[in-house]
């Protein structure tokens, strides 16, 4: 051993010395350029449509990373009386033990191959996706279609999730404007739309594992399913579609349609702030009329376009202060549905303005409705519309969310190029049209706050 350690101590003068001694009679040789590989052709996004009634849509965009999603019309409007939040506890139960693994090997198996599983649920939509390495999308592929197509909920394991959902609800209603926007669903509508993202408090602690499983095989099928992917060919989506989802072929239970009526729910607290969201009957989803809604929001105002900027360069803003002194704040609503959508506007103001403001906001989609708008604001909101579009398909989350919806709505996808010619294509009449069909419609209110001096519906 010590003559080992010996000749790791030689000095590396030796070393230097013979290299040295070597007469240098020729140049070094110089290594060649490497040759870039030919960049790969861009691809189109895929779409194709199954024999039971699953959607399959891709993007080979040669991304390193992979991210797959499944896309169900599960959301909350698909709801019973009977069955109330069984949407919510269904989107916190992605993590429960299912037929194909242990919730401990579901975790520990993404965690290894340095993966995301996670779910999202709206009014009409649950959507499952996974994010990983490419090499190790099989893996990560397997678990996926476990969690959407082979639940398996244990009534211990479903019990112990009561305290997350009451957890959910709490947060929830710590911030005024989830209260508000889920009041004025549940009075603009008798059905469907009315439900909460969240389970009514007389229901938690209450969803069996029996509803769970009832909910999933009404509403997980192949007929209300969309399988996209990123960065995965669609070969392979096919052959996952064709394989493993294929028990849960079928068109699953009707849907009702929702049914607008229009109302009012006030929320009396000790809030100075005073929530106020007053709307009508917007665009369908995908039409030519929520396109118009989508410019309208912008004239308006949705929103500062500059960080912790104010929104003083919206119509509703400028309005507004000349009504009043007092602080405030007020933005455009618009949320379009599969079968519905609402319009209108949202106020933030003291409890002792707040009706100066509420009325101040309305008068400003009057003037947009008697056609008192100009060339260059509709090209403005255009040009806003079509950013915030383009800007949010440039990440692989919203890409993937954008996708999926066209999928599961069209079994079809709109290129970019296509949206921008229709929102292009959105005149002057049809804003002035959208802004009417709100003054005129049947108003739904909901407000939250001290509502001393805020006016009831019937009274703007």
């Amino acid at each position: 051993m010590r003559g080992i350690r010996s000749l790791n101590n030689l000095s590396k003068r030796c070393y230097a010395a013979a290299r040295r001694s070597d007469a240098l009679t020729e140049p070094l040789p110089v290594p060649k350029p490497k040759v870039a590989a030919a960049p790969l052709p861009p691809q189109n996004v895929q779409v194709s449509k199954l024999p039971n009634g699953l959607v399959i849509a891709s993007l080979e965009n040669y991304s390193p990373m992979s991210s797959v999603g499944v896309f169900v019309r599960a959301g909350s409007r698909f709801e019973t009386v009977e069955n109330q939040g069984v949407s919510h506890v269904l989107r916190l139960a992605a993590n429960l033990t299912n037929k194909g693994a242990s919730g401990f090997k579901l975790c520990r198996s993404v965690e290894a191959v340095g993966g995301s599983l996670s779910v999202t649920s709206s009014r009409e939509t649950m959507v499952y996706s996974a994010e990983c390495l490419r090499d190790h999308l099989d893996s990560l592929m397997e678990y996926l279609v476990n969690v959407t197509s082979a639940q398996d909920f244990r009534p211990w394991e479903v019990n112990d999730l009561t305290p997350r959902v009451k957890i959910d609800k709490a947060l929830a209603q710590q911030c005024p404007q989830i209260g508000v926007i889920e009041a004025l669903h549940q009075a603009a509508y008798k059905n469907a739309l009315s439900n909460s993202l969240y389970c009514p408090d007389h229901m938690v602690g209450h969803i069996s594992s029996n509803q769970l499983q009832s909910f999933v095989e009404n509403n997980f099928t192949t007929g209300r399913m969309a399988l996209v992917g990123l960065g995965v060919k669609h070969s392979v989506l096919r052959q996952v579609g064709e394989g493993l989802l294929s028990s849960r072929s079928g068109a699953g239970a009707p849907v009702a349609k929702a049914v607008y009526r229009g109302g009012e729910l006030r929320v009396q607290n000790n809030d100075d702030l005073v929530h106020t969201l007053i709307a009508s009957q917007g665009g369908v989803s995908g039409s030519a009329e929520a396109n118009a809604f989508s410019v309208l929001q912008r004239v308006l105002g949705a929103g500062p376009h500059v960080k912790r900027g104010a929104n003083i360069t919206s119509k509703l803003s400028q309005g507004i202060a000349k009504a009043t002194t007092q602080p405030f704040d007020a933005t455009a609503f618009n949320a379009s549905y599969c079968d519905s959508g609402l319009f209108g506007v949202y106020t933030i103001a003291q409890a002792d303005s707040a009706g100066e403001v509420i009325k101040a906001a309305l008068a400003q989609v009057q003037t947009v409705a008697e056609g008192n708008v100009s060339e260059a604001d509709i090209t403005r909101a255009k040009n806003q519309v079509k950013t915030e579009y383009l800007m949010s398909i440039e990440s692989s989350e919203s890409l993937l969310e954008e996708i999926g919806a066209q999928a599961l709505t069209t079994a079809a996808y709109q290129a970019p190029d296509a949206v921008l010619q229709a929102l292009d294509a959105v005149t002057h009449e049809d804003v002035v049209k959208a802004a009417t069909k709100f003054v005129d419609g049947k108003k739904t209110m909901a407000a939250s706050g001290h509502l001393i001096n805020t006016p009831f519906v019937d009274e703007l």
